[in-house]
């Protein structure tokens, strides 16, 4: 036991609906400017009108922190603003992307959404942040949608402004579950966090469907700088049966790696293992650097949410890497936060399209997400299309949309696809116990 709180959401009961709103907003804009016409200004989330104005949106992850970091996804962002406006912009409107460094911290992730709301933003797009409680609050009394956060958290797939892209930590780890069924015994390394806390569940969901019994639940520091007593700890779990080869499953985010230097070194006092871990936690740079086909991680099922990096259909995002942010180190076209920043941006453009002529606030691009506009991404991901409750709500998902993930295995060095197409793990998390 932990002691801390379990939110599944952050909706509040009284919060107005995207249409409701902005039937209060109209109206009581409609009455001010009535009676003080000169001083009729901006409200917040508009980008202060029609025609040539700025569209002005924010992106926020951690950078330069002791644990994980995401810097190449407001990079990513910032290179995307300067392709698109070089190209006229989205319907002739100059696109304004504002970065924020949530510092892996509470309170700052918090500043961020209220620097949003003060900058007036129509849409937080393709951020990564560990502490929905703290943002979320300030974005849904602004009203202003997030679209394509990276899904670390459970508050991203229920809370009524969220717009995710991808079926996050729930897809990548009920799958992963899925496909180490045939394993020995199951050691899940985790960070000792409340979002580290929402993973086993979501694991066991996938052993269980394929008849397996629960993984061991190891916590860890996710800023230690060696984890040589956890790695030990876990070949413990995982070796107690020669015959039977258990499973190892790092999922420490940035910490990943540092861990596995300490598993290299363990592991030649035990038996075999296998690995596994979920794409975020390791890319191809981390293969490479652990050693590649002599490295841990070959033959390890590692799971993603999307086609692998050598896949054509990621060409329209290299061609923006290419145009706007080339030598930008930060920006790997491998990395799983750049692509879900690229497909949120897809989806953004996509909505202001849609609008037209029209004013582009942010009660217009929610209108828009919630009337079901239906948003096609190249084959990235299926077609997107938000409703209040969807297929997982009955476990505490409601808007959880795209559950596929793709399975991937380090093979001679290289990450490749272990299984062709996506998988689709809705039925496995309706039957997981995930609604806390």
């Amino acid at each position: 036991m932990t002691g801390r709180r379990r939110t599944s959401s952050t909706y509040l009961p009284g919060l107005l609906t995207r249409h409701a709103k902005k039937g209060v907003l109209s109206a009581g804009t409609a009455v001010a400017c009535a009676s003080l016409l000169a001083g009729c200004g901006v409200v917040p989330g508009t980008t202060g009108g029609v025609g040539d104005d700025p569209i002005t949106v924010m992106t926020w992850a951690p950078e330069n922190t002791k644990a994980t970091n995401k810097s190449g996804m407001p990079a990513f962002a910032r290179a995307y603003a300067r392709w698109i406006n070089a190209r006229g912009g989205i319907n002739g409107r100059e696109l304004n992307v504002l970065t924020c460094n949530d510092h892996n911290d509470s309170v700052a992730a918090a500043k961020c959404a209220r620097r949003a709301a003060k900058e007036n933003v129509v849409a937080v797009v393709g951020s990564y942040s560990q502490y929905a409680d703290s943002f979320f609050p300030s974005l849904e009394g602004a009203g202003i949608p997030y679209i394509g956060g990276y899904g670390i958290t459970n508050a991203e797939f229920t809370s009524p402004l969220s717009y995710p892209v991808n079926g996050g930590q729930p897809a990548l780890l009920a799958g992963l579950g899925s496909a180490l069924a045939d394993c020995g015994p199951v050691t899940l390394i985790r960070p000792d966090t409340i979002a580290g806390d929402q993973l086993p569940p979501l694991l066991n969901s996938g052993l269980k469907a394929g008849g397996h019994r629960a993984a061991n639940d190891q916590r860890a520091a996710e800023d230690a700088t060696e984890y040589d007593g956890q790695a030990a700890r876990a070949l413990r779990a995982t070796t107690g049966d020669p015959a039977d080869e258990g499973c190892v499953v790092p999922a420490l985010g940035d910490r990943t790696g540092t861990f596995m230097d300490s598993f290299r070194r363990a592991r030649e006092d035990y038996p075999d293992v296998r690995t596994a871990t979920v794409l975020g936690s390791v890319d191809q740079t981390v293969i490479d650097a652990t050693g590649g086909a002599s490295g841990p991680y070959e033959g390890s099922y590692i799971t993603g949410w999307y086609p692998v990096a050598s896949d054509p259909r990621w060409d329209g995002m290299k061609q923006v890497i290419r145009e706007q942010a080339f030598g930008d180190n930060r920006i790997d076209p491998a990395d799983a936060g750049v692509q879900t920043t690229w497909i949120a941006y897809t989806v953004f453009r996509k909505v202001v399209e849609s609008l037209g002529e029209g004013e582009v606030t942010a009660d217009t691009v929610t209108e828009a997400l919630d009337d079901g506009l239906r948003i096609g991404t190249g084959g990235l991901t299926p077609t997107l299309r938000w409703k209040f409750q969807d297929k997982l709500a009955s476990v505490g998902f409601p808007r959880l949309v795209n559950a596929n993930m793709t399975l991937q295995v380090v093979r001679d060095g290289r990450l490749v696809s272990a299984r062709k197409g996506f998988v689709d793990t809705t039925k496995t998390l309706q039957d997981a116990d995930v609604n806390y």
